[in-house]
């Protein structure tokens, strides 16, 4: 019975938790529907003397440097005034491939320069860093290699530099490749929730948004009294993000201006993708939290920070109920706590949120948005599913247990009949590693659940047992298919 009770108090808990970080959500659709008219303004003149420095940051992308560079080369912004540092810290062919492209660039008339550094230091940040001392814009594009900027980036982009005191601009990620399969279609509803939703929401409502890595322009003034890019993070974008608003500087979001880019087609690209998101989460609201409670900025604003820097705390929650779930069907056909679970049916509104959450960012964008979001339950799976994954994440970033900038290797994918190329060297993380054999254990575990449900005809909780099971399974079944898809 204590062992019982221990249990009961421990999911309750839990779940409080995941509660308030879901119900986040509707006061989020309640700013949502405040400042929904609060768009941002852009010039009327339009004046295009500024010079422009645009850094390309590449680690080994042999597959899509050329599509990035060609894309970039097509901006329509006068070539005297545009400067483009390929920042490249590759160590296989794509060093030769960029040295190439880069020349024909030269003879074309672009002011185009390949740069390279004794080491890989800082990682991403130090790239840019290195690159940035050389720089001669006054404004720095930043696109990572994946990324298809569109011709028309920087005349969208730098009318709304209104002021001195704007120091970035943030465009709207677009995917090209959402249709490929099922796993980029469930990312795109997941990503939309944060470009569509919690971006322009922070930024109409005055709250601090972040730069999202690539896709956007700084004034270089911002991000040198911002103090510069660090790599004591290894999301230095988000880092960098707070530092310059916390120094006063504003943020421009375009929700309705684009940037293409390509999402993940491979299971192990995603997850060290969202580890690296998860732990860098983590390691800035370490690092920033006590000064954004420390400053002056509004109260409400502190509480929104709070919230958008810890919001990955859930993941070892969502893994703490998908274990606790299965001992709770006993418990309660078991046991007198007919109280305990008439109480926990609150609970519910937490997957409601959510849903509301997400059916408005498919809204907003989309026409063919019931069909998108009939993939909610999946995509709810899906993130059960990487609960092991990005809980490992989230204590690493407690713990300050440092790690390599792991790149999300993309391969071109754009049309449902491109393949995954076999390269087993190309990814950095294909190996069938630990973490697998915890989701196969734990998708074994939650079948049990599912079985239990079945038998105690728990109808309520079968479809979240039912989750659980096919998410980790799944994900678990997906990272072991593309690793051995992916060797030669």
């Amino acid at each position: 019975m204590v062992l019982d009770e221990i249990i009961l108090i421990v999911y309750i808990l839990t779940m409080v938790v995941l509660l308030v970080f879901a119900s986040h959500g509707v006061i989020m659709l309640y700013y949502y529907r405040k400042f929904i008219s609060n768009v941002p303004e852009p010039s009327e003149v339009e004046n295009f003397d500024k010079k422009v420095t645009i850094q390309l940051p590449l680690y080994n992308e042999q597959y899509v440097t050329e599509r990035l560079i060609d894309s970039v080369c097509k901006i329509d912004y006068p070539k005297n005034l545009m400067e483009i540092q390929v920042l490249d810290d590759s160590t296989d062919s794509t060093v030769d491939l960029v040295k190439k492209i880069v020349e024909e660039k030269q003879k074309e008339g672009f002011d185009i320069k390949q740069v390279r550094r004794s080491s890989r230091k800082g990682y991403k940040a130090g790239a840019l860093k290195e690159g940035l001392e050389s720089a001669t814009g006054e404004l720095i594009a930043i696109f990572d290699a994946d990324f298809v900027p569109k011709p028309d980036f920087l005349k969208k982009t730098l009318k709304y530099f209104t002021n001195p005191k704007i120091g970035m601009v943030q465009t709207r990620w677009e995917h090209i490749n959402e249709d490929y399969s099922i796993l980029t279609r469930i990312q795109a509803l997941a990503l939309n929730g944060h470009f569509v939703m919690e971006q322009p929401i922070r930024n109409r409502a005055g709250f601090f948004i972040n730069f999202n890595g690539t896709g956007g322009v700084w004034r270089k003034e911002c991000i040198l009294d911002a103090g510069n890019w660090n790599d004591d993070t290894i999301t230095e974008d988000l880092d960098l993000s707070y530092r310059a608003q916390l120094n006063g500087w504003k943020f421009v979001y375009l929700k309705d201006f684009t940037t293409p880019a390509e999402l993940p087609a491979e299971m192990n690209a995603l997850k060290a993708q969202q580890f690296r998101w998860t732990k860098g989460a983590i390691e800035t609201a370490k690092k920033l939290l006590p000064m954004v409670w420390k400053s002056k900025i509004p109260f409400r604003t502190k509480i929104q920070s709070t919230f958008h820097l810890t919001n990955n705390i859930v993941f070892p929650f969502i893994l703490i109920a998908g274990i606790l779930n299965v001992p709770l069907v006993f418990i309660k056909n078991s046991g007198p706590y007919a109280i305990f679970f008439n109480f926990m049916s609150v609970f519910v509104l937490a997957f409601i949120s959510s849903f509301l959450f997400y059916l408005y960012a498919q809204k907003d964008v989309y026409t063919d948005w019931r069909k998108k979001i009939a993939l909610f339950p999946i995509f709810m799976a899906g993130s059960m599913g990487f609960a092991v994954n990005n809980s490992r994440a989230v204590f690493e970033g407690l713990m300050d247990r440092k790690s390599e900038f792991v790149r999300t290797p993309k391969f071109k994918i754009v049309e449902k009949s491109d393949k995954i190329k076999k390269n087993e060297s190309y990814l950095s993380s294909n190996k069938i590693n630990s973490t697998v054999m915890v989701e196969i254990i734990l998708a074994v575990y939650c079948l049990i659940g599912v079985v239990a449900s079945l038998y105690f005809f728990e109808i309520a909780a079968l479809p979240f047992h039912l989750m659980f099971f096919l998410g980790f399974s799944s994900v678990a079944g997906l990272s072991i298919k593309h690793a051995l898809e992916n060797k030669s």
